[in-house]
């Protein structure tokens, strides 16, 4: 038997095909007439499918027996003899589900009596589907009445949404994928796409070997810089510095679009003034930066190809995750106003989301600072490094987590780890035991993505309904919610089925989904469908008036500070080498689907360290070495040496949590939505 269905991976969204004998995946494909994958699939997608039919699966809901412990003596008399009955095994018992919801309702009311609805919050990840995610807000918000409520975008994109929308009023990718085809010039900014999103890659690739030309901006040399025409390895933190350059070439050479400008853009006397009088706009700075003063000349360059052709950016979170992500998101908006690349067939702008569902999380509110459709809560809550810090004060006592590990995958994890032993009640959704169950109170087994139905929203806005590939008796996340929710006596959450969420979502969300039901998803599974969802799917956006109030594109400067290695390099003070992160192919964020494959993970079984062959004289001798900042230390890391890497800089993946690379890095986060910064680094070498 065969069935359709969507990739549980990256935020590509590639159709796929997976061929079921007695209800287990032997193999999955891609179909030539999908939309998005067009007959191809990465290697994840291919043959990283084993975690769903795993043994290492949590197959029921266990509670730490400590924590019953704990709190035996208020527990309610019958629920607390029911729970001590069972058997207790490795520290924890297994109760039914309504035991399980019937305790966490009991630990949550008893933590709001103490210190109020606002000591619980809630982090969602973006595996999941859009109808866990809206209930998941909807549970945060309407039942416990707390605006605490945040998702794993605060890892990746969160300044693409802010950059966007404060310039064209939308955070989310204006082209199809196909649009690559149509474009006469590519520019990928801070994405090392063949391998983060590699069914994109091919696309480019394909297109670069018609004739276009492509530009590669990176801190480093990767796959795609090998095909381009201009291959700029960039300093460290130099992304709006460079964005701004490429505006001062098309404003100071008149390469923009006059009558774009005119009939469609506000503002652009203004930061046309703003823009010449910035000592650090002029390309010419980077003749006194060491190292890299042929980018003089390849800025003004590919300015001139970018403004002269249709013509598409593509940046990813060598972009978004630096101290400037939000502002650097809005000068590639500028770039694209300046020169009417937007709105139009192989011209546009393309964040290329991490994902499987960073889009449609954010689309369903699980966002402190927006309800569903992007509109503005009554009551603002706390960014999830505000929740850490809240913790450690004692202000949120209770956490719900959905399938996101953040005692791995985020920044600064000394203090996530004291943060998550402080709380009084930890509950947790998750395929497999991980970093973030070690610290967890209750945990529940919930099913992936391929034994369910739901919707997922990729970087091009396309809507898939995702079939289950394989039957489970596990619950879905939205069930274990809705569970706990009528054990609190809500009759808030009372849904049948993902379709009956779903058919609340198009009400709720109706700006981008009022005409997308299950039925006419059902109908293009190998196709998807864009949002907004009327009528028809919108394929691409802005292209009569931008998503802003006034319908207006709206130029915004933001001028680059000055700092870190450019800095050092001025001055000749460089002594600490900088570090940055990134996936391999074969993994995907924490690797906890990606390492049940045994294929993936012999390909890639730690994190090894790449240091540029121009420092090798510095680790002669050296068999591994550990890795020192200002906020931890790493394990001992095993290393080789790359010509792709700069002098004095590095590069290491994080998907293995005994690496402790994510203990290297501290607080430092885009300045407006306070996203990480993974991609900027100081280390020692010990």
């Amino acid at each position: 038997m065969n069935i359709d269905s969507v990739c549980a991976y990256c935020g590509v969204g590639c159709e796929i095909c997976a061929k079921i004998e007695s209800n287990k995946i032997v193999s999955i494909s891609a179909k030539d007439d999908a939309t998005v994958s067009e007959g191809q699939l990465c290697i994840k997608g291919k043959i990283g499918f084993d975690f769903a039919q795993s043994n290492e699966r949590l197959k029921a809901v266990k509670i730490r027996k400590s924590f019953l412990d704990k709190n035996e003596l208020f527990i309610p008399k019958k629920l607390k003899n029911s729970l001590y009955s069972h058997e207790v095994v490795d520290g924890f018992i297994y109760p039914s589900l309504d035991e399980a919801y019937e305790l966490c309702a009991w630990k949550i009311n008893d933590i709001r009596s103490k210190y109020g609805n606002f000591s619980f919050a809630a982090i969602g990840g973006a595996r999941g589907n859009c109808e866990s995610s809206y209930i998941l807000q909807k549970f945060t918000r309407k039942v416990i009445n707390s605006p605490h409520i945040d998702n794993c975008a605060r890892v990746c994109h969160a300044p693409t949404l802010k950059g966007m929308r404060s310039i064209i009023g939308e955070g989310a990718a204006t082209n199809p994928f196909s649009d690559i085809y149509e474009s006469e010039f590519i520019i990928v900014f801070g994405s090392n796409t063949t391998e983060a999103h590699p069914i994109v890659a091919n696309k480019i690739i394909s297109k670069i070997k018609d004739g276009t030309k492509l530009a590669v901006f990176d801190v480093r040399e990767i796959v795609l810089s090998k095909m381009a025409n201009f291959n700029a390895v960039i300093p460290f933190e130099s992304n709006l510095l460079i964005a701004n350059m490429l505006a001062h070439t098309i404003i100071t050479e008149e390469l923009y679009d006059k009558e774009f400008i005119k009939s469609r853009v506000v503002g652009f006397e203004k930061y046309k003034k703003e823009i010449l009088e910035d000592e650090y706009a002029n390309p010419k700075l980077f003749k006194d930066i060491k190292g890299y003063e042929y980018l003089e000349e390849m800025i003004k360059e590919v300015a001139r190809e970018y403004a002269s052709k249709r013509s598409l950016i593509f940046w990813g979170l060598g972009v978004t995750e630096h101290l400037d992500g939000s502002y650097t998101t809005a000068s590639f908006c500028n770039l694209a106003l300046l020169t009417g690349n937007v709105g139009k067939k192989g011209a546009g702008l393309m964040p290329l989301r991490g994902q499987n569902n960073v889009q449609g999380t954010c689309d369903m509110g699980c966002l402190p600072y927006y309800d569903p459709d992007y509109k503005k809560p009554l009551i603002e809550g706390k960014k999830t490094p505000d929740m850490i810090d809240a913790m450690i004060d004692g202000e949120i006592k209770a956490l719900f987590n959905m399938g996101e590990d953040i005692a791995h995958i985020h920044t600064n994890q000394n203090k996530i780890h004291k943060a998550l032993n402080n709380l009084e009640l930890l509950i947790v959704n998750e395929l497999f035991d991980n970093e973030i169950t070690k610290f967890a109170d209750i945990i529940f087994g919930v099913k992936s993505s391929y034994e369910k139905h739901g919707v997922y929203v990729n970087a091009e806005r396309r809507l898939h309904l995702s079939q289950p590939l394989i039957k489970s008796d596990l619950v879905d996340d939205w069930e274990v919610i809705q569970g706990i929710s009528k054990a609190l006596g809500s009759q808030k959450l009372d849904y049948k089925d993902t379709k009956d969420i779903w058919q609340e979502v198009q009400i709720k969300v109706s700006d981008r989904f009022s005409g997308a039901s299950y039925e006419k998803l059902e109908k293009n599974i190998t196709k998807g469908l864009q949002w907004p969802v009327k009528e028809d799917e919108t394929v691409r956006l802005h292209e009569s008036s931008f998503r802003t109030k006034d319908g207006f594109g709206h130029l915004r400067y933001k001028k680059w500070l000055r700092r870190g290695m450019i800095d050092e390099i001025l001055r000749d003070k460089r002594r600490q080498f900088y570090l940055t992160t990134g996936r391999v192919l074969e993994h995907y964020n924490n690797a906890a689907q990606t390492k049940r494959t045994p294929k993936l993970l012999k390909r890639h079984s730690l994190d090894k360290l790449l240091i540029s062959e121009d420092d090798r004289e510095l680790f002669e001798g050296k068999d591994s070495v550990t890795l020192r900042s200002y906020y931890g230390l790493s394990e001992s890391l095993e290393f080789r040496f790359s010509k792709k890497i700069k002098k004095g800089t590095m590069f290491i993946s994080f998907h293995h949590a005994k690496s402790k690379i994510n203990f290297l890095f501290g607080d430092e986060a885009d300045w407006l939505t306070k996203t990480a910064r993974f991609k900027s680094l100081k280390v020692w070498v010990e």
